[in-house]
């Protein structure tokens, strides 16, 4: 039994230390928190054009810069910050070494062999952004309560009412693809941990790829079936909550510190845009 209780428990600890949670709220109190989330997600829009547009390293490096600053600022608790499993490491070093035979210029000379670093510097600087990318995101995630979504993105679009678009049904189906991003997740972890659980339905004479296929297949089936489910108990409390107007209706607004916080973010976005490629 302690034997069974230790291996149990450490695979616990190697599950949570690969798990990577982005859309979960860090409840502590902060100047980032108490922030607007229009301001938050003018942010990451204005960082994710400057760092898509223009991958400099000097431009990737104060982008990043300021989110660890951020991050700094929002009392972020090292707990927080995803733990990518080993196999994801050993695969971009290896799409790293496989983007390296591409060559190209810049050159370095080793032992009186030109080596092109093109291809393994544009690799580099792609992986960096999309890094980047993901930690804006984690950052919005950390310090932004998901039912502030809503109201902030009617906000930001409410001049589009004027043309008579639909803003609170825009607003209101983001913010709850957003919201139901952990219920999927958690929904999937189920699903999976009772298909371990469940017989094997397969015929004993399939082979190997065929019952990996049935398998497949019934857990696609279980997954539409949770997901019809759960769509309709989330309309069925949206309605008894208002409607869909009701989700986007705003809570909160700008201050003097958000005005201050986009200053700074327009002024790092145009150093950023400024170093040379």
């Amino acid at each position: 039994m302690t034997g069974t209780a230790s291996r149990t428990t450490r695979s616990d600890r190697a599950h949570r230390g690969t798990q990577i949670n982005f859309l979960r709220e860090v409840k502590v109190d902060s100047p980032i928190h108490r922030m607007w989330a229009g301001t938050k997600i003018i942010a990451i829009a204005g960082i994710s054009f400057t760092a898509v547009y223009y991958p400099t390293w000097g431009s990737l490096g104060l982008l990043t810069a300021l989110l660890l600053l951020t991050t700094f600022a929002a009392h972020i608790p090292r707990g927080a910050w995803p733990r990518p499993p080993l196999w994801f490491w050993l695969t971009v070093i290896a799409a790293g070494l496989l983007a390296s035979i591409a060559g190209g210029s810049p050159y370095l000379d080793l032992a009186g062999t030109k080596l092109g670093l093109g291809g393994l510097d544009a690799y580099v600087r792609f992986v960096a952004t999309g890094m980047l990318l993901l930690l804006g995101a984690a950052v919005l995630g950390w310090t932004t309560s998901l039912a502030d979504i809503a109201p902030a993105i009617s906000s930001l679009l409410r001049p589009l009412r004027l043309v008579a678009f639909p803003v609170d049904e825009v607003a209101a189906s983001i913010a709850l693809s957003v919201r139901s991003l952990p219920l999927l997740v958690g929904e999937m972890r189920a699903l999976l941990a009772l298909r371990k659980l469940r017989p094997q339905t397969a015929k004993p004479g399939m082979s190997s790829p065929e019952r990996r296929f049935v398998q497949l297949v019934d857990l696609l089936v279980a997954a539409l079936a949770v997901s019809v489910r759960r769509s309709g108990e989330m309309a069925e409390a949206i309605t008894a909550r208002g409607g869909v107007g009701a989700i986007s209706t705003r809570t909160r607004r700008a201050g003097p510190f958000d005005v201050a916080a986009l200053v700074v973010l327009a002024v790092v976005c145009y150093a950023a845009s400024s170093f040379p490629t």
